[in-house]
């Protein structure tokens, strides 16, 4: 599970502090869910966390971290390819009052390219307002120093967007996010 997940990249303390449950107790799963496997993207410009889930959509874990370089681009379709998810939700950052600025346009243009690169797989922007203060946080809680955070704090946000994403599905029966639709892609 997760937690194991998380024990094997040093991080246990981090699934305990957020206090996850298994989600496969409590709430029922409604009749709109979608099962199958989902990559999640934490896009940064320096650094791309990515995480995966469970072919039922319903443990997500940490996979990578992809630098943010000319390559980049190449790694995630290789991903995409290895995966062979249902669908790639990259986290869209809004400012807290759900505006877009600068990040969110340089993300959505990653993801335009990007989704032209993994057609037909859908890619799908949720907001990811304060995904990485919320990993740098659960990770400082288990004792992570900022120094040995930075290699593992993008996996843990594309975590916590997936995670996210998949609750989202799981409480409306709609896919989380928005598409990138054919007209971005054009």
């Amino acid at each position: 599970g997760i937690r194991d997940c998380l024990l094997s990249h040093g991080l246990g303390d981090v699934y305990k502090r957020q206090g996850c449950a298994d989600p496969r107790g409590g709430a029922g799963v409604t009749s709109g869910f979608r099962a199958g496997r989902r990559l999640g993207i934490d896009w940064g410009s320096v650094r791309i966390g990515v995480a995966s889930c469970d072919p039922q959509g319903m443990i997500a874990t940490p996979v990578t971290t992809v630098p943010g370089d000319a390559d980049a681009q190449k790694r995630l379709v290789e991903l995409v390819e290895e995966y062979e998810p249902i669908e790639v939700i990259v986290g869209l950052p809004r400012s807290l009052d759900g505006g877009e600025g600068p990040s969110a346009a340089r993300i959505r243009g990653y993801a335009v390219s990007f989704a032209q690169a993994v057609s037909p797989i859908p890619v799908r922007l949720v907001d990811e307002r304060l995904t990485t203060v919320t990993a740098a946080n659960a990770l400082r809680a288990s004792g992570r120093s900022a120094r040995h955070q930075r290699s593992v704090i993008d996996q843990v946000a594309a975590v916590t967007i997936l995670e996210h994403a998949l609750e989202t599905e799981r409480q409306t029966g709609a896919p989380p996010g928005h598409p990138v639709t054919a007209e971005e892609l054009t």
